[in-house]
């Protein structure tokens, strides 16, 4: 997957707005990402669409919703990766527990870790595996789960550092997530999949896009809201402002 990203800077409405060039093979149109990591501009590799004309034509939507994600980087958690810390897993806060044990595990409130592989390592690192390996197997849990309701396949997944988005479909099938996701409830994970999934079918987020949504996920409008005003909470570390 071809991509290339650049650093920018211009001025809407006379405020000073950051925001990140993305080029990607993948992209079918410019779009406009902004979540609590910042501003980016997607563009397709052979696009000539200027980003900060992009942004001025939407530069309302632009700063209301950087205004919304700067309020939410303001409450961000001060994470801790040391044991007592507590850290989300599924839509619940877990203790960290590190103790000599053949293996991770998680249960009655505890993400329990491995004594050894935190000594060879770092807490951080350990947890940030132990969150990734959980991840996949839970995407991959639901994905096969909905691509079955839906009838519809697939051709992988790929977990992602993603910095501004929860995840995404490419043109070949390529089902791509940030891992972050498994601290978030079950059933906003589930929205999240199905909305990528319905992207095999339909491109757009049209009525048609979005009745395959609501076939499998009524409540789609809500998980998105919860998504939209709770991803603060779904930072992992001061890497991910």
């Amino acid at each position: 997957m071809s991509k290339t990203t650049q650093r920018c800077e211009t001025t809407l409405a006379g405020h000073p707005v950051e925001y990140e060039v993305r080029r990607s093979e993948d992209a079918t149109e410019p779009r406009i990402d902004i979540d609590i990591r910042g501003v980016q501009v997607v563009l397709p590799e052979e696009s000539d669409e200027s980003p900060e004309a992009l942004l001025s034509e939407n530069l309302n939507w632009v700063l209301e919703t950087k205004r919304t994600y700067d309020t939410y980087r303001e409450q961000a958690p001060d994470r801790r990766f040391e044991p007592g810390a507590t850290f989300p897993y599924l839509g619940d806060d877990h203790e960290i527990v590190v103790e000599p044990r053949p293996a991770h595990g998680i249960g009655d409130g505890e993400i329990r870790l491995r004594q050894s592989a935190v000594d060879q390592s770092s807490l951080k690192r350990v947890l940030e595996n132990f969150y990734r390996t959980r991840a996949r197997e839970h995407l991959t849990d639901c994905a096969e789960a909905f691509a079955d309701s839906m009838e519809l396949s697939y051709d992988r997944i790929e977990l992602r550092n993603q910095r501004t988005r929860w995840g995404s479909c490419s043109t070949n099938g390529v089902l791509s997530f940030n891992w972050r996701l498994v601290m978030a409830p079950p059933d906003v994970i589930d929205y999240v999949v199905v909305h990528e999934l319905a992207h095999l079918q339909e491109s757009d987020h049209d009525d048609r896009f979005w009745r395959l949504v609501e076939a499998e996920i009524p409540e789609y409008r809500e998980l998105s809201d919860w998504l939209d005003a709770n991803s603060v909470d779904l930072i992992f570390s001061e890497d991910d402002l």
